[in-house]
């Protein structure tokens, strides 16, 4: 079917389009070039006066797998915090709250106009529990990371120097798994937790027990290996000590580490803390110092992570994380370990920035990494679902971007000492609907290495979300008036009109056949597993699709087109 859109007014980055008003042609669930010798759309929608840009990205949130699972068994009482999307003809029942079943997460995402999200921490173990979820999961093209920061074998390949075995097993694992890039969490530290139980801020240079590598050489050696393999997402790092005063020195150490290659930095917002570990009083913003470092930096790119009021859940591979936090609460908690690979833990917190000084302290320092990044082309728009608040918060945020007197009127309300702490009552910045469309469509898109997605060029996928504009921008971006997913309508003014489900989204690297013996080895070991029932078979994968790995070496992976207009004409 030949599908147009009249008459829009487009905002699409990629292509340098800021609110031209443009025509958009799909067909086959692509965005395709104007028709020439007079012919006809089989459907025509007139979207003149509406704001059209292509369809929201989540590039890293907490939707699939065992940790998700337990959040939503652990936590009933939540289920009825938030308000579930409304029933149609279409949807199928599901549980709201700020860990939605698989169904609601769908919808949810795609009323809100989001058709791709991506899970940030899967152990490849149990890969094959995500995948199920995914396939369960309507509206979305979806892939997930995979957890090497605390893998046994990468470690002692690390410390034996071998590069190219390295290599080997990180393609081998994202295969086996059907993943799509190499993420790392609280590398060293969690084995570390894992063999002494004790929280404390862990060093980067201080040796994992055991395997005599530190989280500096963990860090270097993975996102050197990910450059190797051209991956089309860098490193995906989430630092050592999260959440604890003083830990920006340890996010810009980790930086550092590097060493020039491509390092991704998940949810910075939590890293970015100035102050004395021992000392909460003494807890304040260092997000400038990061900032600054960020912008000299090209081959870094950062999501934020903001963190919204009310109740959520956490959901990480931090295991350490966790626990601190039910020191913290005392509120009820949930660990687990996967075997030579990771850990997981979950806990429900609160935030209250309007009687807490330090989380409202968070909810700044997450506006000021937006507000401070002079180029938003290497920021996503995240709140690592749901840890800093739930997805669908996303609008109350692009509201106070988009308006400094709404900023103002929000610290007005908040805890005696937060202008002290942070700079964002000096920041009169605005974002406009164009940077707005790069936050949380070109700019994922483009840090994922994602070509087809982000645009709308010609050969983009035809997601596109249509917003009736209003001055209130946060209901503006809560109920877009029509939302399409692979040239189909899926959500029209926030009802799901069709259920349409998305590709997987993962890479094949490849590997020598001459690597694998050492890897079955090493594996029958230790593992509880069979090497031979570890893999994620294709046909396991619902709607597989590959992305290549062809990215540069020098810097975030970039989308190019050779036609800068929306239309294809």
């Amino acid at each position: 079917m030949l599908f147009k859109l009249s008459g829009g007014t487009v905002y699409d980055p990629e292509n340098g389009i800021d609110g031209q008003v443009r025509d958009v042609w799909m067909q086959g669930g692509k965005v395709v070039a104007e028709p020439t010798g007079g012919v006809r759309p089989d459907r025509e929608l007139d979207v003149r006066g509406y704001v059209v840009m292509p369809g929201g990205i989540d590039m890293h949130c907490h939707i699939a797998g065992p940790k998700v699972n337990a959040g939503r068994k652990m936590t009933p009482e939540m289920k009825r915090f938030d308000p579930i999307c409304r029933r149609t003809d279409v949807t199928r029942s599901g549980t709201a709250g700020p860990v939605p079943s698989t169904f609601t997460t769908g919808y949810m995402y795609s009323q809100m106009g989001y058709t791709t999200a991506f899970d940030a921490a899967i152990p490849g173990l149990l890969a094959r529990h995500a995948h199920e979820e995914f396939a369960d999961t309507p509206q979305l093209d979806k892939g997930f990371f995979v957890l090497f920061g605390n893998n046994h074998y990468v470690m002692d390949r690390i410390r034996e120097g071998e590069h190219e075995q390295l290599d080997a097993y990180c393609s081998w694992m994202l295969e086996s798994a059907k993943g799509y890039t190499v993420k790392i969490v609280n590398p060293g530290g969690v084995e570390s937790w894992k063999q002494i139980s004790r929280m404390s801020m862990q060093q980067l240079d201080e040796p994992v027990p055991s395997f005599g590598v530190t989280p500096r050489a963990i860090v270097r050696e993975l996102a050197a290996a990910s450059d190797r393999l051209k991956l089309p997402h860098s490193v995906h790092i989430h630092c050592n000590n999260l959440g604890i005063p003083g830990n920006w020195e340890t996010t810009q150490h980790t930086m550092e580490s590097l060493e020039g290659h491509r390092g991704h930095f998940a949810h910075v917002q939590f890293h970015s803390y100035d102050g004395d570990p021992n000392d909460p009083r003494s807890f304040r913003s260092a997000t400038s110092r990061l900032v600054d470092y960020v912008s000299a930096h090209p081959e870094i790119t950062v999501d934020v992570g903001h963190v919204n009021p009310g109740q959520t859940l956490s959901m990480t591979g931090d295991a350490p994380f966790s626990q601190h936090l039910f020191r913290l609460t005392g509120n009820k908690w949930f660990t687990a370990d996967c075997e030579q690979e990771s850990s997981c833990g979950v806990i429900p917190i609160e935030y209250r920035p309007e009687k807490s000084l330090i989380h409202a302290v968070q909810w700044a320092i997450a506006l000021e990494w937006y507000l401070l990044m002079d180029d938003p082309w290497r920021c996503a728009m995240t709140s690592d679902h749901p840890n800093g608040g739930a997805f669908y918060r996303y609008p109350e945020i692009i509201a106070l971007l988009m308006d400094r007197e709404l900023r103002r009127d929000t610290m007005a309300r908040l805890p005696h000492g937060l202008a002290e702490r942070t700079d964002l009552a000096d920041i009169d910045r605005e974002y406009t609907l164009f940077e707005i469309a790069v936050i949380t469509r070109a700019s994922p898109a483009r840090i994922l290495g994602m070509k087809h997605k982000g645009h709308l060029g010609v050969g983009a996928d035809a997601d596109v979300t249509i917003y009736t504009p209003n001055t209130d921008r946060r209901l503006m971006f809560e109920r877009p008036r029509w939302v399409i997913k692979g040239g189909t309508i899926a959500a029209e003014d926030g009802d799901i009109r069709e259920e349409v489900f998305g590709e997987t989204l993962f890479v094949e690297p490849g590997y020598e056949d001459e690597a694998l013996p050492g890897i079955k080895d090493w594996f029958e070991d230790h593992y509880t597993i069979r090497f031979r029932n570890y893999g994620v078979d294709e046909h396991e994968v619902a709607q597989p699709r590959v992305v290549p790995c062809d990215s540069p070496q020098d810097g975030p992976a970039v989308a190019s087109h050779d036609d800068g207009d929306a239309s294809g004409a």
